[in-house]
Order: C-alpha cells, then sequence, then structure tokens
C-alpha cells in the first residue's frame, strides 16, 4: 500500500487559482481550519479546509487535516480520500501516513496500517513523532485484539 501511495504521488501539477489574492485567502481559511482542529471543532474544520484546498489545492497539509477531520466525524470514505490527495501532493507528508494509518486501525484493516508504518519507517528511518505515533497505536490495537 505504501508503495502504491508513493507512486501515486507523482500526480501532474496542481492547477493555479487566481494568484497571491486566492492564495493568501486560503492561507486564511487554513490557518483557521487549523485552530478549529485543535479546538475539536470537527465540523467547522472541515468547511474552512474545504474552502482552503478549494482556493489553494497545492496544500498537502490542508488536506491532511482535512482527512483528519473527516476522520474524527467518522466519515471514512472522505478521510481516506484527503490522505490519499495529501500523499499525492506531498510523497514525504509524514502526517499523512501517520493519520492515514490509524484511520486503518479504526476500519479494522491492520495490515494497511502497517504498510503505512513501513512507510514512514523509510521516510524517517532513525525515528520521528510520526512513526512512533503509529507504532504505538499499532502496538495498542494488536494488544486490544490478540491474533485468533
Amino acid at each position: 500500500m505504501a508503495i502504491l501511495i508513493l507512486s501515486i504521488g507523482a500526480g501532474g501539477p496542481a492547477l493555479a487559482m487566481g494568484g497571491d489574492a486566492a492564495t493568501a485567502l486560503g492561507s486564511e481559511e487554513y490557518k483557521a481550519g487549523k485552530e478549529a482542529v485543535e479546538d475539536k471543532q470537527f465540523e467547522k474544520a472541515v468547511m474552512l479546509l474545504t474552502k482552503a484546498v478549494r482556493t489553494d489545492p497545492s496544500n498537502a497539509d490542508a488536506e491532511n487535516l482535512l482527512g483528519f477531520s473527516y476522520r474524527k466525524l467518522g466519515k471514512y470514505d472522505e478521510a481516506l480520500i484527503h490522505y490519499q490527495k495529501a500523499l499525492s501532493l506531498d510523497p514525504y507528508h509524514k502526517g499523512a501516513y501517520e493519520y492515514m494509518g490509524e484511520a486503518y486501525l479504526e476500519l479494522g484493516d491492520l495490515p494497511k496500517a502497517e504498510d503505512l508504518l513501513a512507510g514512514l519507517v523509510r521516510l524517517c528511518a532513525a525515528g520521528c513523532e510520526e512513526r512512533t505515533s503509529l507504532q504505538q497505536a499499532i502496538d495498542a490495537y494488536k494488544k486490544a485484539k490478540p491474533a485468533g
């Protein structure tokens, strides 16, 4: 899965949308969306981050947080779409790997979560926060659901 994600990542160029004013607006909406995520206001975050990615379709961080917000609302199909978009924009986006892995754990798909962990191992061989967090989530999942 992680290899597939990395191979998808080299997609076409993002479309330009209106120059600096549009990008600035996208940045403001992104900042407000990020604050909504931090405040656990996920419906508000979805609204703001959706506007941010429309205004600045090259913002992998906004796509990742949009996926996170959808996941927190229990909308896994939408979450996975936005994590994939984040990785297509930035195939090295460690946060998207982590959050997508956590989504797969929540969906009960341990092998896909482990594939994403393998991608993080390649991205940050010496360790990083995202790798550690996903490893801990996988370990907790395995402990809670022992192999049967």
